[in-house]
């Protein structure tokens, strides 16, 4: 888990990131699991970032959900 960390760490010193997630920060701790990790990414990620809420559901968990639905 500490390698995203390490590939944010060495790239903000580089050039830009763009990341996009469908999960608000606060559930992050669901994929980087180790609550201090979890707060330094998010911390390099904001400190210096644009983050651009769409305000959209996910085009593609929309039609998995679609497809549950349809099988179930």
């Amino acid at each position: 888990m500490e390698r995203p960390f390490q590939v944010l760490t060495e790239r903000e010193e580089k050039s830009s990131v763009a990341i996009a997630s469908n999960e608000s920060f606060s559930r992050w701790t669901r994929t980087f699991t180790d609550p201090r990790l979890c707060a330094a990414i998010v911390e390099r990620l904001t400190v210096a970032g644009n983050i651009i809420e769409t305000g959209t559901d996910s085009y593609r968990l929309a039609q998995t959900r679609a497809r549950a639905e349809q099988a179930g």
